[in-house]
């Protein structure tokens, strides 16, 4: 099993979806994780959420970068200060991608 992991919400919610990604990387429960984030998630990690930061750094430490839209980023001004959290990309077409992949997309 493939896992893409979409996190938009930008509150607690957001806090499983990191959860599950991180552990299922560490603990080998996908045969690959994709993280995306879209949409309010990516205003918070932007501007230094500590809620949210961190488990961006054990992803990062776990050898994977989340993928944030580009799009959002352009229209809020901020995808330099993003892209030191993630790599900047449109997502639609990745995440259409990821899908004809064979990954299987939960969103938090």
């Amino acid at each position: 099993m493939k896992a893409l992991v979409i996190i938009s919400s930008a509150d607690e919610r957001a806090i499983p979806g990191f959860m599950w990604a991180v552990n299922a990387i560490k603990n080998g429960w996908a045969e690959d994780v994709e993280v995306v984030l879209f949409g309010p998630i990516e205003d918070a990690v932007a501007k230094g959420d500590e809620r949210f930061v961190p488990w961006i750094e054990r992803l990062r430490e776990l050898g994977k970068l989340p993928t944030a839209c580009r799009r959002i980023a352009e229209e809020k001004g901020f995808e330099d200060i993003l892209g030191k959290h993630a790599r900047v990309e449109y997502v639609g077409a990745i995440i259409a991608e990821l899908i004809e992949e064979g990954y299987v997309p939960m969103t938090f």
